[in-house]
């Protein structure tokens, strides 16, 4: 009997009925799985795979781009420091012509004031000649007539007499100056 038993429970033995129907059912799933879910599922992956793709090829793209407005801008950069440094050459040129342009008015703003000056002092020296003659003359006639004893009324005596006063006195300075160089 346990035998038959044995015989019954032979696992490695096939149930025809059971293997047919089981054939059977996996054809129709594999019929519908590959008709139906598979190509979905190849669908859905190609999709990934091209935007996968599609986004590494953006990615490329828009770093390029990136590279390529990076690289405009340094050019940029470049050309902005290259026209400050010649902005500032500019300036400092300007700044030097302005500043030789000043030195240049005030010196003859300076020798304007210098002859302005020298030509006052002339002038004031004239004047104070003039004036120096006129008083020089007046005690001059005056200590003459009383020397003398009379009063010279005589305008031209008294010109030549203040004219020879003052070139004796000059003569006398010149020496003087003379002597002491």
């Amino acid at each position: 009997m346990l035998l038959e038993l044995a015989a019954d429970d032979n696992i490695l033995r096939i149930d025809w009925v059971k293997f047919t129907f089981g054939a059977i059912a996996l054809a129709v799933v594999w019929f519908f799985v590959g008709r139906k879910a598979v190509p979905k599922v190849m669908a859905v992956l190609d999709e990934r795979h091209d935007a996968i793709e599609g986004g590494i090829e953006r990615a490329k793209r828009a770093e390029a781009e990136a590279e390529e407005i990076r690289q405009q801008y340094r050019e940029k950069l470049e050309e902005a420091h290259r026209e400050y440094a010649q902005e500032l050459e500019k300036a400092k040129e300007q700044r030097a012509a302005i500043i030789a342009e000043a030195r240049e008015e005030a010196q003859a703003e300076a020798s304007r004031i210098l002859e302005a000056a020298k030509a006052q002092i002339e002038a004031d020296r004239q004047q104070a000649m003039a004036q120096l003659r006129g008083e020089v003359g007046a005690l001059a006639t005056d200590l003459a007539g009383r020397i003398v004893g009379e009063t010279l009324t005589d305008t031209a005596a008294q010109t030549r007499v203040v004219d020879r006063f003052l070139q004796e006195l000059e003569q006398d300075g010149n020496v003087q100056r003379a002597e002491v160089r």
